[in-house]
């Protein structure tokens, strides 16, 4: 795969409406045979929700119910001490993704015969996750020193773990770092500098031997994950292109360091979808890109340095006819866009 130019190939985001993982998975392979995900399945179980998911083996973490959250009165000195030291001997081994936690991941994983060009994993991000996950006193646990420092170690061993697994399915991986939670930088509820969120996903970037991507489904300063080392950046361009079109500058320098646009464009709610349909959605990419163009980044490029995506998971979609529905018109609309422009 040379570079990021991935020439508008579809792929997703990661969440899916099924309960089933195998049928989640035929839905994948079946529409994106180029840039296959492993399927999250948040309505399996709540161990799957997005920050459930990757909790396992942290520190005094307790999931009773519908509930995630750090119990500061259990001993997390020596659970510490072992986290610290996988991740000084980088043993991601330590810290798998199990099948209560993962069923899609390891169901994907048992899939034969695949050879695609790439292969794409996810992972929430520190900042979404630290800021999400409480202590038993409901501060979020990244203000907490020595427990917001452990959490991007967390993610990086889990991250690290799950591309050598993908690895085994194409050499070429993606891993994307989730985070929804920067669509509130800056506000009140997100009391972190932008240097710290740096420091934080490239804590976890650091765990990533292939391309690492970073997603938010929200308007955001995109300066902040632009400043990262992501080789992809993932916005929902269906809902807030206008916003990533404000920072020129960084998305040329972006641009010219061979980095990648996911392009959100693939609606990811029923109401919306209904209203959609090929033509419209390739009309609403172009007219996404054109504040670009306007600004000197060249169209081809963007097509040539894009990948297509939903707008973000599927996994809020009402139905597994409607995730089926988004996932059709994203493959559509890559063949379409592919034969148009590449």
């Amino acid at each position: 795969m040379p570079d990021t130019e991935f020439g508008c190939l579809p792929t997703v985001i990661g969440s899916m409406p099924h309960t089933d993982p195998s049928e989640a998975c035929s839905q994948v392979i079946h529409y994106l045979n180029d840039i296959p995900a492993w399927p999250q399945l948040p309505r399996r179980s709540f161990l799957e929700n997005m920050y459930a998911q990757f909790s396992q083996g942290f520190p005094g973490v307790v999931i009773e119910e519908n509930r995630i959250y750090v119990d500061r009165s259990q001993d997390l000195d020596k659970p510490l001490e072992k986290l610290y030291a996988a991740y000084l001997e980088n043993d991601s081994d330590k810290y798998p993704l199990s099948s209560d936690y993962a069923a899609g991941l390891h169901s994907f994983l048992a899939l034969n015969n695949l050879s695609p060009l790439a292969v794409k994993g996810q992972i929430t991000g520190p900042v979404t996750w630290g800021l999400t996950v409480t202590d038993d006193s409901r501060r979020a646990i990244i203000y907490d020193d020595v427990l917001g420092d452990a959490v991007a170690k967390l993610l990086r061993l889990k991250a690290s773990w799950q591309e050598k697994k993908l690895s085994q399915i194409s050499r070429n991986t993606i891993i994307f770092v989730d985070e929804p939670y920067m669509a509130a930088f800056g506000s009140v509820g997100v009391l972190l500098s932008k240097e710290r969120i740096i420091s934080l996903l490239e804590e976890v970037f650091g765990g990533i031997s292939g391309l690492k991507g970073v997603h938010c489904c929200g308007n955001t300063d995109w300066s902040v994950l632009l400043g990262t080392s992501a080789d992809i950046l993932s916005f929902d361009a269906y809902n807030y292109a206008q916003s990533l079109s404000l920072y020129p500058t960084e998305i040329k320098e972006f641009l010219a360091k061979k980095g990648a646009i996911a392009w959100g464009i693939i609606p990811n709610d029923e109401e919306a979808l209904a209203k959609e349909t090929v033509t419209s959605l390739k009309d609403r990419l172009e007219e996404a890109m054109a504040p670009f163009t306007r600004k000197g980044i060249h169209f081809k490029q963007l097509i040539k340095q894009g990948l297509l995506t939903p707008s973000c998971g599927l996994g809020s979609i009402a139905t597994e006819e409607a995730a089926a529905q988004a996932l059709e018109l994203l493959a559509e609309l890559s063949v379409k866009i592919r034969k148009r422009y590449n």
